[in-house]
């Protein structure tokens, strides 16, 4: 596995911290090129040999076809996509505006919807290619205050089934990870503490504790890779048991 994506062209979402940053160098790590791409300027640090980055709100028009264009100039093609940028809000339903609603339905759905749509234009002429998108156990379960999150990652989870049935016979394989809590920078600046909060959270599935970035990657690695040939329209669920524990 040392040097398995030699030769591939990588775009991923989100990139500057966290699952996304992780994901970026493990990938390259692995012999990949890729197109960081996050509305974090930070992301310019990633910047190297192999390794492009791109500032942009993805879920504005024409950002996914800015990212798609800066992968086929530098590196020829694209190979896997990985829609990982998400946004989270805390904040009851009757509190919240339409403005918040469509603050995290833009990044966490519409922003992947764009994306896929303009990697798999790419792909499809090569016929192959992997998307594998960033989700959640919140598709399935919620906890009060994150209506916005759990609906959004809940339709990534059915934009990530129908992508997989449009894709397959263009040789795409489109899947997700069903993610638990990771610590990373998703709460800061939205409540105090944020990392040590999805710390704490992590604690209440059955193997107490939140999981790491380079975890997550490590799934995503796979599910971009060959190894997964026959994995199709699924979600791997990484929530450390979260989503299968009862009361």
């Amino acid at each position: 596995m040392t040097r398995e994506m030699e030769g591939k062209v990588a775009l991923v979402t989100g990139a500057a911290s966290g699952i996304g940053r992780s994901i970026v160098e493990l990938f390259h790590a692995r012999g990949a090129h890729v197109v960081a791409e996050d509305i974090n300027p930070e992301v310019k640090g990633l910047a190297k040999r192999g390794v492009s980055t791109l500032v942009a709100d993805i879920s504005e028009e024409g950002s996914a076809e800015r990212a798609v264009q800066l992968a086929l100039k530098e590196f020829g093609h694209l190979d896997i996509l990985v829609n990982n940028a998400a946004r989270i809000l805390s904040k009851p339903v009757v509190e919240m505006t339409l403005a918040d609603w469509q603050s995290i339905l833009s990044v966490n759905a519409t922003g992947a919807f764009l994306h896929s749509r303009e990697a798999m234009k790419a792909m499809i002429p090569r016929r192959s290619g992997a998307i594998v998108n960033i989700a959640s156990y919140a598709a399935y379960f919620a906890f009060p205050g994150i209506a916005a999150y759990t609906a959004s990652k809940g339709a990534l989870v059915q934009l990530t089934r129908t992508l997989a049935l449009e894709g397959i016979e263009h040789g795409i394989r489109v899947n997700a990870v069903g993610s638990g809590d990771v610590v990373t920078n998703i709460w800061v600046g939205k409540m105090d503490q944020g990392r040590e909060f999805l710390a704490d959270h992590a604690r209440k599935a059955p193997i107490g504790r939140a999981a790491e970035p380079e975890e997550i990657a490590e799934i995503v690695a796979f599910l971009a890779s060959d190894r997964a040939s026959f994995i199709v329209g699924s979600v791997v669920m990484a929530d450390g048991g979260m989503s299968v524990r009862v009361g």
